[in-house]
């Protein structure tokens, strides 16, 4: 089987899992948005997946994203570019002026760099804060019990809008306690969006209350090496 041909029937089949997922969860499945992650793949492996219909994708680093993306964007009306992976500080001028969504808010530095080029720029992307749902000491995000109030201090001292909350569980724990952590502390922030779940897990997710998947090696096959 080609790569294309590959790419095209990994797609399919993970569109075909979500319906089913948001069938037993008794959703509708458009409440869901597939984000393919698309990082270290280069622009060839890419374009099979927006020619088959896929609108929604995930990078992790922003200079990655900036030499491959402007010519697929061009070509491409109505596709979004989500940034997916931890953003510096430094890079939140290039952040806002690429991407769609960031869903890697963690940090008062950075809160305070997005929204002064948010103002500057005019552009407003959605922005998820992340949840270290498993206080994990190497991971970045928020820990659960000061997410309420770094989101006070997002909305307050930065005046940004926050659209929803992301969170990647631990690798060697099970996921689902994790989503409903993190779902729990949407609900009672009002925040209506949730990044959560990703190739081996998006299922789950989506029973927990996803509203965006970020998937890419069911997509995409084995990630190349840069």
């Amino acid at each position: 089987m080609s790569t294309t041909a590959t790419q095209s029937s990994g797609l399919a089949t993970v569109r075909a899992e979500i319906e089913r997922a948001c069938r037993e969860a008794s959703r509708d499945p458009a409440s869901v948005t597939l984000v393919a992650v698309s990082k270290t793949f280069f622009a060839d492996a890419i374009e099979p997946v927006l020619a088959a219909g896929q609108k929604v994708f995930g990078e992790n680093r922003v200079q990655e994203a900036q030499k491959k993306w402007p010519p697929l964007l061009a070509s491409h009306p109505g596709v979004e570019l989500h940034m997916i992976g931890p953003l510096q500080s430094n890079k939140a001028k290039e952040a806002v002026a690429l991407f769609d969504a960031i869903h890697s808010v963690d940090r008062p530095s950075l809160c305070e760099a997005l929204g002064k080029e948010i103002a500057r720029q005019g552009k407003r992307p959605k922005l998820f804060v992340e949840i270290n749902s498993g206080a994990e000491v190497q991971k970045a995000g928020v820990l659960p019990q000061e997410a309420d109030d770094f989101l006070k201090r997002c909305r307050d001292a930065y005046g940004l809008v926050i659209d929803g909350l992301m969170c990647i569980p631990p690798a060697e724990e099970a996921p689902a306690p994790h989503f409903a952590l993190t779902a729990k502390i949407a609900r009672r922030n009002g925040l209506k969006l949730l990044s959560m779940g990703m190739s081996a897990d998006f299922p789950e997710a989506i029973a927990m209350g996803a509203t965006h998947v970020r998937v890419g090696s069911a997509i995409f096959g084995a990630r190349e090496k840069h």
